[in-house]
């Protein structure tokens, strides 16, 4: 089996998760964030500090860890459009993006990395869903996660 994508996590999904929380549990005062989002942003401001594009998921503090997890799991897992070209024998699927090899082990992936291949079809955006079927791409739900709780590591 081909190495999966490295478990890292970008600094936009760190954003995008301090974003969902602040307007999910915004500042009652304008003052004091909530826990979620300043356990999020210690994460970010070291990311800037250090000039690190990615944090590693699994040293990353437990309560961030939650706080991106809750996050993730309203995003779609996967960027399936139900055009799957790698069961005709592409190396690459035309409707989403993932290698043979990505499709075929998705649902062993950690969340770090399945949001590393979402970023690589979302940059490269040669997929259709990105073009002639993104329409589909806008019906996904996300309701398709399996619960935080089964990751391996996950903070309970």
């Amino acid at each position: 089996m081909p190495a999966a994508p490295m478990a890292a996590i970008h600094i936009t999904d760190i954003e995008a998760a301090i974003n969902w929380w602040r307007e999910r549990q915004p500042s009652p005062d304008g003052l004091r964030a909530c826990a979620e989002v300043l356990a999020l942003a210690e994460v970010y401001a070291l990311m800037v500090y250090h000039h690190e594009p990615e944090c590693d998921e699994d040293t990353m503090p437990a309560a961030a860890r939650a706080a991106w997890l809750a996050w993730y799991a309203t995003t779609p897992d996967a960027p399936c459009i139900a055009i799957c070209s790698t069961s005709q024998g592409d190396a690459e699927c035309k409707g989403c993006g993932r290698s043979f090899e990505e499709v075929r082990h998705w649902q062993a992936y950690s969340p770090a990395q399945k949001r590393a291949v979402w970023r690589r079809i979302t940059l490269e955006a040669r997929a259709w869903r990105f073009n002639r079927y993104a329409e589909r791409a806008h019906r996904a739900s996300g309701i398709d996660h399996p619960p935080p709780e089964s990751f391996a590591g996950a903070p309970s």
